[in-house]
């Protein structure tokens, strides 16, 4: 029994990692990240992989290859972001493997794109490579993501007793607030990487500093009993902040915030052109429903399929994917391009406009089905085909759903006043 537990150890260990330590890939986690990678003058080649992504075991052997190819001139590492979630939230990283290149600017690493070779990686790597040498040449300082000091003391807003409640209280906006003391030796440490998360958290989270000293009212509202103290608003709502000290720390933290509370996207009806591109073309996925005609399924089920999507893109909206539905048969480009259909109504797919594949929904049209096919879609799971014509199809402008039953059309009236009856009688004698 010891013998077997031991044996299941090594598996699971072995399926959580994909690179051994003489591999030349350094692991990177959560805790070393910040040191190894954005702290660092070297540059980076990350990949960010889940254990059980097949797409990540092929990439393998040429990763290894190319981070031996590196050696000594870019660092080569890998994340497993099944794992370290949060970090691969921080980089945007929606399927696996996912690469990145940390090069002249920490903050703003580059995604490699090419082929999944050694080659391709190295060419990539290199160019990384000129273009920062070259800058140094030019006097332009690399962008790193050490003490901070590149974020603007601007963009941390300054608050007292007298505008907390207007500006952070009954705002709609999200806040992270510093309650500090001017001689605190840990809120001067801080101070730094607080002015550079409130510059690239600006336009998504407000970052503000009160100075509990002076004003005490809000700082004995909320119980801040030590410096520095930090605490999360959401219109009025707050909590404690848990995170870590450094820039990427406080941003990583508002980020997984800013998702959390961001609405629920609205599902919208195909009607033309635009309504299509801008829930297709404007997120990294786009699910598309087709739901029956009006006449076989009126309002109140229709309301039903359109409530269960709105439920379903609430759960998948950290993805940011775009949400649509149309109407059977209104939309026969975009069923065909889809190959929607084929398997009657409801349908639905999956689609990535950039690379213009897609992913048909081949299991149940419930809530359960749809969350299974949703879930393999996030995980990169899942088999998907070319759209037709490599291209988004035309959409038919259509007048959009009033939200009624619908009813077949009625037929025309016929005034049977001036038909002389006696006539007709003639006609059929004279046709006997």
């Amino acid at each position: 029994m010891r013998l077997l537990a031991v044996f299941c150890a090594i598996l699971v260990g072995g399926a959580s990692a994909l690179y051994s330590a003489s591999s030349g890939v350094v692991d990177l986690t959560q805790s070393n990240f910040q040191k190894e990678v954005i702290n660092s003058d070297a540059i980076w080649v990350v990949e960010f992989f889940a254990p059980w992504c097949g797409h990540c075991q092929a990439l393998v052997p040429e990763y290894q290859k190319a981070a031996q190819a590196l050696k000594g001139v870019v660092k080569v590492g890998a994340v497993n972001a099944d794992e370290h979630k949060s970090l691969g939230g921080q980089y945007g990283v929606r399927g696996f493997p996912t690469i990145k290149i940390f090069g002249l600017d920490k903050n703003k690493p580059e995604d490699y794109n090419g082929q999944r070779s050694a080659q391709g990686i190295v060419d990539n790597a290199m160019k990384a490579v000129k273009e920062k040498v070259n800058a140094q040449l030019s006097g332009r300082k690399s962008g790193g993501g050490g003490g901070g000091g590149s974020g603007s003391a601007d963009d941390v807003i300054e608050l007292t007793d007298s505008n907390f409640e207007k500006l952070v209280l009954k705002s709609d906006d999200l806040w992270l607030v510093e309650f500090f003391a001017p001689w605190c030796g840990h809120c001067k440490n801080l101070a730094p990487h607080w002015q550079k998360a409130a510059t690239e958290l600006k336009g998504k989270i407000k970052l503000g500093a009160l100075d509990a000293t002076v004003h005490t009212v809000m700082a004995g509202k909320y119980g801040v009993q030590g410096y520095p103290t930090i605490k999360f608003f959401n219109k009025g709502d707050v909590e404690d902040y848990d995170g870590g000290r450094t820039a990427s720390d406080i941003v990583a933290w508002a980020n997984d915030k800013a998702s959390a509370n961001v609405p629920p996207p609205e599902v919208i009806q195909v009607t033309d052109d635009a309504s299509l591109k801008e829930a297709c073309k404007e997120h990294p996925i786009c699910i598309i429903a087709v739901l029956p005609h009006i006449l076989d399924c009126q309002s109140k089920c229709r309301k039903n399929y359109i409530s269960m999507m709105t439920r379903l893109g609430d759960k998948y909206k950290q993805k940011m994917w775009g949400w649509v539905w149309s109407e059977a048969m209104a939309q026969i480009d975009l069923e065909q391009a889809l190959d929607i259909g084929g398997f009657g109504y409801p349908a639905l797919a999956a689609l990535n406009a950039k690379k213009m594949q897609f992913a048909l929904l081949k299991g149940s049209f419930s809530e359960d089905g749809i969350n299974e096919f949703l879930r393999d879609i996030s995980y990169g799971r899942g088999r998907t085909s070319p759209v037709r014509g490599a291209q988004l199809p035309a959409v038919a402008r259509i007048e959009p759903w009033d939200g009624k039953d619908g009813a077949l059309p009625q037929e025309e009236d016929i005034d049977l006043s001036d038909i002389d009856l006696d006539d007709l009688d003639d006609v059929g004698k004279d046709e006997l």
